[in-house]
């Protein structure tokens, strides 16, 4: 026998597993909303919307969102531990405080900054709570299996 590389028939290919693209596809559904505020940016500078309204609604947006995260983890070893009712608290706490905390950015930038800022940022955060809760729902429907989570 030769050295060499071997013939690339004896080369084994690891096949994509069934498992891995359905990580992979839940990733992508459960980070949708993400995708949507990146690509709200170019039409938010397309049509003139004020600036403002885009990054005071994002960045509600995205702390709601390590809020959520922070809270799914205090859930999870809630649960682990058997606290169904700590569980069901953090739950509680994390998705009134993130609707607490969209809704009170928009209001504050609406009543301090213009008015169009603050419609520009109610806009912008009805498209990101419809994708949310439509791609949560799809990821439950296609992978009812899956982790449990607040995102």
């Amino acid at each position: 026998m030769e050295p060499g590389p071997p013939p690339v028939e004896r080369v084994p290919v690891a096949a994509p597993t069934q498992q891995g693209h359905a990580n992979h596809s839940l990733d992508v559904l459960r980070n949708l909303d993400l995708l949507v505020l990146l690509l709200a940016l170019p039409v938010f500078i397309l049509v003139d919307a004020p600036m403002i309204g885009y990054l005071v609604a994002g960045g509600a947006w995205l702390l709601g969102r390590v809020w959520i995260e922070y809270a799914a983890r205090r859930r999870s070893s809630a649960l682990a531990a058997g606290d169904r009712r700590s569980a069901l608290g953090v739950t509680a706490i994390a998705t009134m405080g993130r609707v607490w905390l969209i809704a009170g950015a928009i209001l504050i930038v609406g009543l301090v900054g213009e008015r169009e800022a603050g419609l520009a940022a109610a806009v912008l955060a009805l498209v990101l709570v419809t994708t949310s809760l439509v791609s949560s729902f799809v990821a439950h429907a296609m992978y009812p299996d899956a982790d449990p989570t607040l995102r």
